[in-house]
């Protein structure tokens, strides 16, 4: 009999994201004219939870909806991709979280989110046994609030399960929070935003990882084209290069990164070949396969 692949918990955020594509991305004070439209699941925690259930784990997520179209378009997708969403809240009296996002014609982008049901999540519901059933890792963002987190990661300190966090979008930490934080992963600007030099290049993104190694366990610096940089409980720094891919789009890409990473290390890999396995399912994303 096969043995059970090893489960992931995402606790997070859900968006019915917007998508827009035009030309360029408009300046400030600018109407720019698009091309096309159209709806896709999304939210950092939710991608990331599809993400790792696309790996080949076992994915489960803690979140809320509101009771409208675009929160049964969310569970819809959850179930499409067989996401564990019993943990997800269905709040009746707040909209589902939402973003607007603008792609260009190189496939870059820029987003505006509104949090919705997201800032609904009851830390509570992380009380409970059944959420914590066969996890071998936590993944977090920063979309949801901070107490939500903080109530996750203090749940998986106590059953002994490491807890990633992807700081993403940028946020001060709370001292607790910061302490409970096994793996830190950061692109170049929420890097430069905890502290460190400016990232500009693969030797600048271990630098990074290496100084903000002395406030984490595992730090993993992302430097998009130019690939990433990890600081591992050895104190050894991996530097590894990007695939060189064509750009379709680079909207959620991170979030492919995330998932796929925290379902290689519940599995038991290490760090090395995790990043491995993550970079490629992220270069996949970009270029649309």
């Amino acid at each position: 009999m096969p043995a059970t692949p090893p489960t992931v918990l995402t606790v997070g955020s859900l968006h019915y994201d917007i998508m827009v594509r035009a030309d360029h991305l408009p300046r400030r004070d600018e109407t720019a004219i698009g091309s096309a439209w159209f709806p896709k699941f999304g939210g950092k925690g939710g991608n990331q939870a599809v993400a790792a259930a696309r790996a080949g784990a076992v994915s489960r997520m803690v979140g809320a909806t509101g009771d409208d179209d675009f929160g049964r378009f969310l569970r819809q997708n959850l179930t499409l991709w067989q996401v564990d969403d019993r943990f997800v809240a269905t709040c009746a009296d707040v909209g589902s979280g939402m973003s607007v996002a603008i792609q260009d014609g190189a496939g870059d982008y820029a987003a505006t989110i509104v949090s919705g049901a997201n800032l609904r999540i009851d830390p509570e519901m992380l009380d409970q046994e059944a959420v914590w059933d066969g996890v071998k890792i936590v993944v977090l963002q920063n979309e949801v609030p901070e107490e939500v987190n903080l109530a996750a990661a203090r749940q998986a300190r106590l059953r002994g399960i490491p807890t990633l966090l992807n700081a993403a979008p940028f946020r001060a930490l709370g001292p607790e929070f910061r302490r409970l934080v096994d793996i830190l992963v950061v692109n170049a600007v929420e890097a430069e935003m905890m502290g460190t030099p400016r990232v500009c290049c693969l030797h600048g993104a271990a630098e990074a990882a290496q100084k903000l190694a002395d406030q984490f366990e595992t730090v993993i610096v992302t430097a998009g084209k130019d690939g990433l940089a990890a600081w591992g409980a050895q104190d050894e720094v991996l530097q590894l290069p990007a695939e060189p891919v064509e750009v379709v789009s680079s909207h959620g890409a991170g979030d492919s990164f995330i998932g796929t990473l925290a379902a290689a290390l519940a599995a038991g890999q290490g760090l090395e070949p995790a990043c491995r396995a993550a970079s490629s399912a992220a270069a996949r994303h970009v270029a649309g396969l």
